[in-house]
């Protein structure tokens, strides 16, 4: 990309991000947005971190950073920025889980913490290749630690502390879940429950039986209880 497309991108970008402007540092350009979720926790923990776990935000990649973005003005002021630069950066992979057809995952690594970003196909695509190019362009450092072939094992496990940082993971990754617990079937369970109580209500008004109705209803509630548990459980 010439220097005047990447000028020019990234005056769209601080055009559109209120308040990022003044949040860049010193010599910092952005080179890519995306919508997306951001999801931070510790290494060592596997908590949320310091930042709130999860975040739907603005994934914004610059010459310096990857950082997780949002500006909200009502009902009052807030900022959310969480960041992790370039130079830190251990293990780059793009995971797929199966029965999420609509959703993506990109990990992103350091010695300290993990950020999971979610975000759709199209986009965790573009950033995941636009991230490589930023660590290869602007963070050489880090970049001979990103050679590694994509297949091999045991790659993206942490380095002891005081040890040589290995060779970390950068690839793809196909994970599989049971279908019980993945999204697809919260999600199935949830609008499923929810539909359930409508008609249950419905049958309820239209026929007033309480026989009728009911038993409908309070199965759509059961379902609805449950994929909530289930969701909380996964947390």
């Amino acid at each position: 990309m010439s220097s005047s497309s990447k000028n020019k991108v990234a005056e769209r970008i601080l055009g559109q991000l209120k308040g990022l402007r003044e949040r860049m540092q010193p010599g910092e350009e952005p080179l890519l947005d995306i919508p997306g979720i951001w999801d931070r926790k510790a290494v060592e923990t596997g908590e949320a971190g310091e930042a709130g776990g999860s975040m739907a935000c603005d994934i914004v990649l610059t010459n310096r950073r990857l950082m997780g973005y949002a500006y909200t003005a009502f009902p009052r002021e807030r900022v959310f920025l969480d960041a992790i630069p370039l130079a830190e950066i251990t293990a780059v992979s793009l995971r797929h889980k199966t029965f999420e057809p609509m959703f993506r995952e990109l990990l992103v690594r350091s010695r300290e913490r993990k950020i999971y970003i979610r975000t759709s196909r199209r986009h965790v695509e573009a950033l995941y290749e636009g991230l490589r190019s930023a660590i290869e362009e602007y963070a050489p450092q880090a970049q001979s630690a990103l050679e590694q072939e994509e297949s091999l094992p045991g790659a993206s496990e942490v380095a002891e502390p005081g040890t040589r940082r290995p060779a970390p993971v950068y690839g793809r990754q196909d994970i599989r879940t049971a279908f019980e617990s993945s999204p697809l079937a919260i999600t199935l369970l949830l609008v499923g429950g929810l539909a359930l109580e409508v008609i249950g209500i419905l049958a309820w008004v239209i026929t007033k039986s309480a026989q009728t109705g009911g038993p409908l209803f309070f199965a759509g509630l059961l379902c609805v209880i449950f994929s909530i548990i289930v969701k909380r459980q996964q947390r």
